[in-house]
């Protein structure tokens, strides 16, 4: 056989492209189900035998904004989705990973908007129908950019059922559920108290509204009795929305102003009267007791308003000025700047009693960041409680897991207090409400367009101008993208799915309205698994924004590493249940990884020059073939039961430590040792095993490292490899395959293979080099230099192995000759294991008077370190510095004092 190349340095955009255009075009991004699909036959055959069922794995893309630009979020998000995708198909699992776009309804339209607004338009300029067909424009160019990101991820999505959630299926099922929540009574409109945007010019949903602490003050009131018998106290954030007063309120169980009841106020300013009321919203405890009531600006008075039927009176307009209902020289003006001159006037008026600086959380819209203002308009709402409840039910029945199960709480805790949902915004770019309405006073809720009123046979009708709100389509999306309501083959094969993977900021946004969307409409909550990962911040904890300057751009990690290295430092990271905590160096890690792996392959594969693989069975097996079997079985099934429970870190470190430690630091420079002393048979025998080592490790790598797996696999002597299993009769691996690695089958745990014994005798010969190895560190041996040894074996345990693989001790401790002894040798330094004692002689090889001096400094140097950590961790640091950056100190403390007590051990087995 001729020896392999591989290019000498890994180089991923030289292949990145090239095996991604080559998978898509292929389609083996489709389900097995699928006729364009490379297994379709052999899924065929298998739906034929009812004993060799395909079982199905379905999942579905979080939609991105059509407008956006992927972020490191995205990328996390689609990393995890992407690896667990490719381990389910290669599991021979019908696989469909169903992507698609959101159309962002405020948030596309701002677009549009500011670039109008640059024109020196609105727009109303341009009038509602050519608004739309310009956004349409926009999307179109958004939408192209992030599918190039998307298509550099490496997603393995099927491209070909790509959706919107405004293309013409999606409308029509939004349109479908609209009309029936309003049949079923679910869905209506009602003049009420919405949260509203002045910036954005429309309603938003309570979830929609981020509440930040900000800086304010709390103004404190007076407010005169109508007969003049007096004043009251009064305390509240916005003085300026006293005009909208209808009351004061007292708590019905307050002794102090139970007799004031009744009794009227004169409102400031003005020459309006209200009453003072009691109601048990009012904490007695709280200020002065009284608490004035603005049915239109405050959710809390709105109830009351509704409890006593007060006056509503609105005080400002649709773009957040004071309107109409307040005194003329207020009009127009917003309300921070009525604020002021409120005040100035009360003052003067001997009615401002003084302010007081507080910190209190304020509403801002979460697309704008503008403040939220309570405001009071006709919109349409979906009850939310009924279905609230079946979402419950079907989590307590078990239809229903989070990873990590701590999110059920969130979960649970959002459904029982959930609110109805406004579900109309006054923009253009959306699905228009299926609702007209006849000047004869009827209601038309349809599935079609009404051409006449179906009362007076009227064709004078008009649309509702609003909008629904973008999360309206976006709750369909696990049934709406497989073509409900038309009952097609993908909604009987792929519904419901089988996990959601997303982020837990947006788990009242879209998780629990998609479980409440399913169980109402298909009558099965669309998913099982639910995987909430953490948020992508930077190494000092902050949340990633423009404003800080520390986000980054996958793209540009890609360009600099390639897409598998950030796939597998992601993956790695991201622990279940925290947040993930990156830099741009943190991505080394990943691209070390993909080096080794490259470099490792480059290695094997170059020395098959003059081999023959041949086919073995077990009893041709070395005890070291058979250690390193049982440890890739090892990994085979802790990457498996890692991935099966969304524990993604675990998994990558699994297939770091079988990979890089023990495969390549361990069992490869071990067969040396047999390619220096053996003949061409006993060489033959072992590049085999090497190669079928490769092969499987490199199938088990593929989720995590797609591209330079899949360029290493189209190397290997697949052909060869194949005609060895079968001649054997697969003793050694049960892969087959020899088409492109996407759809390779993903290694499977075999007790066959598991070898607890020579397990347990590798460990020790592990630990035995290892504890070699480290002293030689400790002692600034060169590790170059090959020293003496010796080792005390306790009779029967694991560690005599060494007596048998003194060769290989030699080759991976950097030992010129090992002894074996009943006692400590004169002059040596010892190491304590597991069955074992080793000794390094301290010999005419190794100088012991410089040895000796070298490690008094060495102790000096760290003993010095170690009052600098115990000075800081003393001080002010302890208490100020970040949580991350004290924990740093504690463990460079512990490190210098493990290094002390080693060196001082070994120094007193100098003397």
């Amino acid at each position: 056989m001729k020896a392999i190349e591989l290019e000498k340095a890994y180089e991923p955009k030289s292949f990145e492209d090239r095996i991604y255009n080559e998978w898509e075009s292929k389609g083996y991004f489709k389900p097995a189900s699928d006729e364009a699909s490379p297994v379709h036959e052999q899924y065929k055959c298998q739906c034929a035998d009812c004993n060799k069922k395909t079982n199905t794995y379905s999942v579905v893309i979080p939609p991105p904004n059509v407008t956006g630009v992927l972020h490191m979020g995205h990328g996390l998000n689609n990393t995890l989705q992407d690896i667990v995708v490719r381990y389910h198909r290669m599991k021979g699992d019908n696989t469909l990973w169903l992507t698609g776009t959101d159309h962002a309804g405020i948030a596309t339209q701002n677009v549009v908007e500011r670039q109008l607004k640059k024109e020196g338009k609105t727009r109303f300029d341009l009038g509602r129908e050519k608004l739309v067909e310009r956004t349409w424009e926009v999307t179109h160019q958004h939408h192209d950019i992030i599918v190039k990101q998307q298509k550099k991820l490496g997603n393995s999505t099927d491209w070909d059922r790509e959706r919107f959630t405004y293309d013409e299926g999606l409308s029509a099922a939004v349109r479908d559920v609209f009309v029936t929540l309003y049949e079923r009574g679910l869905m209506y409109k009602g003049k009420r108290l919405v949260n509203w945007c002045p910036r954005c010019g429309t309603a938003l949903a309570d979830d929609e509204v981020d509440h930040e602490d900000t800086p304010g003050a709390m103004y404190h009131l007076y407010y005169e009795y109508a007969d003049g018998s007096g004043k009251i106290e009064v305390a509240t954030t916005r003085p300026e929305t006293f005009f909208g007063d209808t009351a004061v309120a007292v708590n019905p169980n307050d002794d102090r102003y139970k007799a004031l009841v009744g009794k009227m106020l004169k409102l400031p300013l003005t020459g309006k009267e209200i009453p003072i009321i009691a109601d048990e919203y009012v904490d007695m405890e709280f200020g002065t007791g009284m608490v004035k009531i603005t049915p239109a600006h405050d959710p809390n008075d709105w109830e009351v308003g509704l409890r006593h039927n007060l006056e509503v009176i609105n005080l400002l307009t649709p773009d957040g000025r004071m309107n109409e209902n307040v005194p003329e020289k207020y009009r127009g003006l917003k309300p921070e700047q009525a604020r002021a001159l409120v005040i100035e006037d009360l003052t003067a008026a001997g009615l401002f009693k003084g302010e007081e600086k507080i910190v209190h959380a304020v509403g801002k819209c979460y697309r704008c960041k503008t403040v939220v203002e309570p405001y009071l308009s006709d919109q349409w709402f979906v009850k939310m409680k009924p279905m609230a409840e079946k979402a419950l039910e079907s989590w307590r029945k078990g239809e229903l897991v989070f990873y990590p199960k701590k999110w059920e709480n969130t979960y649970s805790h959002w459904m029982e207090n959930i609110r109805d949902w406004c579900v109309s915004r006054q923009i253009w770019w959306g699905h228009r409400i299926p609702v007209w309405y006849c000047e004869c006073g009827e209601t038309i809720c349809s599935r079609t367009d009404p051409v006449c009123c179906p009362k007076c046979g009227s064709k004078n009708i008009e649309q509702d101008p609003d909008v629904l709100d973008t999360w309206f389509s976006s709750w369909l999306w696990p049934f709406s993208t497989l073509g409900w309501p038309q009952e097609t083959e993908d909604l009987a094969n792929f519904y419901p799915t089988q996990a959601l993977l997303t982020a837990y900021d947006i788990i009242p946004f879209w998780v629990c309205r998609m479980i409440m969307a399913g169980l109402e409409f298909t009558g099965k909550a669309p998913f099982h698994d639910i995987y909430i990962h953490g948020l992508v911040r930077d190494k000092q904890g902050r949340k990633m924004s423009k404003s800080l300057g520390n986000g980054m751009d996958p793209l540009e990690i890609i360009d600099m590493y390639g897409a598998d290295a950030l796939k597998f430092t992601l993956g790695f990271m991201c622990a279940q249940g925290q947040d993930v905590l990156i830099d741009k160096d943190s991505f080394k890690l990943g691209s070390r990884f993909c080096n080794k792996v490259w470099n490792a392959s480059r290695y094997l594969l170059g020395n098959l020059e003059g081999r023959n693989l041949v086919p073995l069975t077990d009893a041709d097996l070395t005890e070291l073939d058979k250690w390193i079997y049982s440890r890739l079985n090892h990994a085979v099934k802790t990457v498996r039961e890692a991935l099966e429970g969304y524990r993604y870190n675990d998994a990558a470190s699994a297939l770091m430590e079988f990979f890089w430690n023990e495969f390549c630091d361990w069992y490869v420079e071990a067969t040396k040792i047999n390619f220096k002393n053996g003949d061409d048979k006993e060489k033959d025998r072992q590049a085999t095993v090497l190669m079928d080592i490769l092969e499987e490790s490199i199938r088990l790598l593929h989720p995590y490292l797609p591209f330079v797996t899949e360029e290493i696999y189209g190397k290997l002597p697949l052909a060869e490899l194949v005609a060895t299993r079968n001649a054997s009769n697969k003793i050694i691996t049960t892969s087959t395959y020899n088409g492109m690695l996407i759809n390779a089958p993903y290694p499977e745990f075999s007790e066959a293979r598991q070898n607890a014994e020579v397990e347990a005798r590798f460990e020790a010969l592990k630990e035995l080099i290892g504890k070699v190895r480290a002293t030689k560190v400790d002692c600034g041996i060169d590790p170059a230099i090959k020293i003496n040894i010796a080792i005390k074996i306790e009779k029967g345990s694991a560690a005599e192995v060494a007596r048998e693989k003194v060769e290989m001790i030699q080759l991976l401790g950097g030992v010129a000759k090992v002894d074996f002894v009943d006692a400590k040798p004169a002059s040596s330094i010892g190491a304590v294991g597991a069955g074992f004692e080793v000794f390094v002689l301290v010999d005419e090889s190794i100088n012991k008077e410089q040895l000796m001096t070298r490690f008094q400094k060495a102790i000096e140097k760290e003993q010095g370190y170690a009052r600098m950590s115990e000075n800081k961790l003393n001080g002010n640091f302890a208490q100020h510095a970040p949580a991350n950056l004290v924990q740093e100190e504690r463990d460079r403390l512990a490190e210098s004092q493990r290094k002390i007590k080693t060196l001082e051990g070994y120094l007193a087995e100098l003397k």
